[in-house]
């Protein structure tokens, strides 16, 4: 679980954080809730793992809740991997 949650760690930061963004990110970081990460941005989260991980992740899953940490995110991808 612990290169699902570099990746995503990285991926958030590379795709959600601008170059002069002086927040840190760490596995518990708030995303959602934190303003890192809008509905707009977990949509495109979403289709990036499902994409990384050949995995589905059905709509009623992809809930603010279950994106808003690194940690949180790894859980969900583990869980549909091991479906």
């Amino acid at each position: 679980m612990e290169d699902i949650k570099e990746t995503v760690l990285e991926y958030v930061q590379d795709e959600y954080l601008e170059e002069d963004d002086d927040r840190e990110v760490e596995m518990d970081t708030p995303l959602i809730s934190g303003g890192i990460v809008d509905s707009f941005s977990m949509v495109s989260l979403k289709r990036f793992l499902e994409n990384k991980y050949g995995i589905q992740i059905p709509d009623s899953d992809a809930t603010p809740e279950a994106f808003d940490s690194v940690e949180k995110i790894a859980v969900l991808v583990e869980r549909f991997l091991d479906a």
